[in-house]
């Protein structure tokens, strides 16, 4: 089994937000196939900046998927080819030798490109700010077990709550739908009991924020789901229309 290969990257270079950006071709030979995705862009921006070139600009953090922040469109695939993994999870033994690597950034209209691979996810945390919190009178810790709540309904709220909020489920879905993301932190919320003095204001303050934002319709195609780094269900989505019906009831 060979440990480099060579690849041949055809990567997005954009300026700004408001200059045309157009795909700029490169070559590296002797990439480990044990290095990660990131590691081999870093590789490549080393190349760059020896030869007095601008490096390439993308996001990246913890490198352990868990901010979410290395999100690339790889090849087609919101994170690359990998299953339940984030970009910085993805290693080029992924792929061939001599293959052709196409990467551009998140494409909605609610994320902005900054420069290059970097795009602008604010649109998310006005979403969570909007109603992504739980509001209460802090105290002592109360006992553990003074507050019951069901095994499976504990599971699915930390299921859901998993979400890094990297904006892959927009990425994918043909409308820029940002359903996935805002059902996951609803549902968080609304399946403990310390979310449900705000619940019906969440739902209804969280699925306004997200259409002001300019985030597209749920047409239920699953694109969202089967590309989620997390694995987040799509039964967050029903459980949000729900939640949604009911507060509008209310109101």
């Amino acid at each position: 089994m060979k440990t480099t290969i060579s690849v041949n990257l055809r990567i997005w270079r954009q300026r700004g937000p408001k200059e045309k950006g157009q795909f700029v071709n490169y070559h590296l030979d002797n990439v480990s196939t044990g290095s990660s995705f990131l590691e081999m862009l870093d590789m490549l921006n080393q190349q760059l900046v020896e030869k007095n070139e601008e490096p390439v600009v993308f996001d990246s953090d913890c490198r352990e998927g868990i901010c979410g922040m290395c999100s690339l469109y790889i090849n087609g695939h919101p994170h690359g080819p990998a299953t339940g993994a984030t970009t910085c999870q993805l290693y080029m033994r992924r792929f061939h030798d001599g293959e052709t690597i196409t990467v551009e950034p998140w494409r909605s209209a609610a994320f902005p490109v900054i420069k290059d691979l970097m795009v602008d996810r604010n649109a998310f945390d006005k979403i969570q700010q909007a109603g992504g919190y739980v509001s209460f009178n802090c105290g002592g810790a109360k006992d553990a077990n003074s507050l019951p709540i069901a095994k499976t309904a504990a599971d699915a709220a930390m299921d859901s709550a998993t979400c890094i909020g990297c904006g892959a489920c927009v990425a994918a879905c043909k409308n820029g739908s940002a359903m996935l993301f805002v059902s996951a932190k609803v549902s968080q919320f609304a399946l403990l009991p310390q979310g449900q003095v705000e619940r019906a204001r969440r739902a209804r303050a969280m699925v306004k924020k997200m259409d002001e934002l300019g985030f597209g319709n749920c047409t239920n195609t699953g694109a969202c789901a089967a590309e989620c780094p997390k694995c987040i269900s799509l039964s967050n989505i029903a459980r949000l229309n729900r939640e949604f019906i009911k507060a509008k009831i209310k109101e």
